[in-house]
């Protein structure tokens, strides 16, 4: 498949996985289940947290800052991902291919710290019962959120902000589904080093420390689960565990491994990097609504109870 080069400085043109342009026509299929699962898991979470006033705790306002932020994650890359794959519609200008590259790397490290909060959450309702409705009330709530949000916003805008002031010439070919930062960098003319240096430290710095809390605090978990007495307390507990530890996994290990392979794994094949950093965005949000939402009992009930009251309205 071929590409026209763009000499105007207004737009990029996106190729989409490449070395699989043929398949990217069936690919789109899966990405748009995924896409339609997590966009409505999550917004029905966020309603019915909203609606049930037995939901207004500290562990559901964390779900429903991480389900806004997933459909942020999603909904800035998806829908012109399925445009390319099923319309061939590649070019994105400027503009929007800045905004794309800001709210994609910006919201991926607010949900970082959002994932950091709700290991928090757990921590604290695990091992310490008695002083939690102390330490999490209503305000530190509100600004744990807000130092997340505050903290991505502040760390990605100077990355966004020197994107804009290289200088780009030659092709304008981006070898990816969506506009990540160095892609577009390898475009540019010039001294590119500072924006390399500053996104890796970046992102080493963030997601290396947001590890390290929240294995701390899921490794005090367990030991504290270890100590209950009741054989399916602590089967339960593990369980809850173990798959919010596996959502924590698939959302740093593809990022991390899309991030690096960027940088220094050209060995990677380019289609396997860019698959990789188009799931990294897909699967989690996808899989967040039914890790964190189904699997929690008020939740559950509150949304199976919705779907009963729908059933019987036509009978009525």
């Amino acid at each position: 498949m071929s590409y026209s080069n763009h000499s105007s400085p207004s737009s990029f043109i996106l190729t989409g996985i490449p070395g699989l342009e043929d398949a990217q026509f069936w690919i789109a299929f899966p990405f748009c289940t995924m896409y339609f699962m997590a966009v409505l898991g999550n917004i029905t979470l966020l309603l019915v947290i909203r609606m049930d006033p037995k939901l207004h705790l500290p562990m559901f306002y964390f779900l429903s800052m991480l389900s806004a932020i997933d459909l942020v994650l999603t909904t800035s890359t998806m829908p012109k991902l399925l445009i390319i794959f099923w319309f061939q519609s590649h070019e994105i200008n400027f503009e929007g291919c800045v905004a794309q590259m800001f709210f994609t790397h910006t919201f991926s490290m607010v949900e970082s710290g959002v994932l950091l909060t709700m290991a928090l959450d757990r921590y604290l309702a695990i091992c310490k019962p008695l002083r939690y409705s102390d330490i999490l009330s209503g305000p530190t709530v509100a600004k744990l959120g807000l130092a997340a949000a505050v903290r991505g916003i502040t760390l990605l805008t100077p990355l966004t902000c020197m994107v804009t002031r290289l200088s780009y010439c030659g092709p304008r070919v981006i070898h990816h589904s969506y506009c990540e930062h160095m892609s577009v960098v390898k475009l540019a003319c010039g001294d590119t080093r500072p924006n390399s240096i500053y996104g890796i430290t970046i992102a080493t710095a963030v997601v290396g420390s947001d590890s390290i809390f929240i294995a701390a605090s899921y490794v005090l978990i367990l030991r504290e689960v270890r100590g209950l007495s009741s054989r399916d307390a602590r089967l339960k507990s593990f369980g809850t565990c173990s798959s919010h530890i596996g959502v924590i996994l698939l959302f740093y290990t593809p990022g991390l491994f899309s991030f690096y392979t960027q940088r220094w794994g050209q060995s990677v094949p380019m289609h396997i990097r860019v698959l990789m950093a188009d799931l990294y965005l897909l699967v989690p949000p996808t899989l967040n609504p039914l890790i964190y939402g189904m699997r929690t009992t008020l939740i559950r009930k509150r949304v199976l109870s919705l779907l009963r009251q729908k059933e019987m309205q036509p009978r009525s």
